[in-house]
């Protein structure tokens, strides 16, 4: 097992996915061969189920390759269910299971961050381990 890993969140997810290159795309490369373990929830993994879709246009997956592709993510990572979590300082409700899957993952050891684009979780990172996959990357490229 990795000594590294992280939860990530579905902005990152997505262009990991579709960029290989990209950050992103190498965190999930890293992911892949073992480098970097990787926390994520149900309710992340909705998320994925609900924005792929609205993103046919770019990347041509039909629904059931969206669906195989949502069964291997949870198959390959660390699924967990996240606390409950009233977190002020979070202006959109839907990034609070995010929120709480970082928490859950911290209180069992289980990842060591939140990688994440969302400005809203970002402005958090005082108070929590929240980095951009640029800000990971450049700690951890190494991977």
């Amino acid at each position: 097992m990795p000594a590294l890993a992280a939860v990530l969140d579905t902005n990152v997810l997505l262009p990991g996915i579709a960029y290989p290159g990209s950050v992103p795309g190498k965190l999930i490369a890293a992911w892949r061969h073992g480098a970097l373990d990787v926390v994520l929830s149900s309710d992340i993994l909705d998320e994925l189920r609900r924005v792929l879709p609205r993103l046919a246009h770019r990347h041509g997956l039909g629904p059931n390759v969206i669906d195989d592709l949502i069964d291997a993510l949870a198959i390959q990572a660390e699924l967990v269910e996240p606390e409950p979590v009233a977190e002020p300082g979070l202006t959109d409700a839907a990034d609070q299971p995010v929120l709480g899957t970082l928490l859950t993952a911290l209180r069992n050891g289980q990842a060591q961050s939140l990688v994440t684009g969302d400005k809203a979780l970002l402005a958090l990172r005082e108070r929590y381990p929240i980095r951009t996959p640029a800000e990971f990357w450049a700690a951890h490229g190494s991977l």
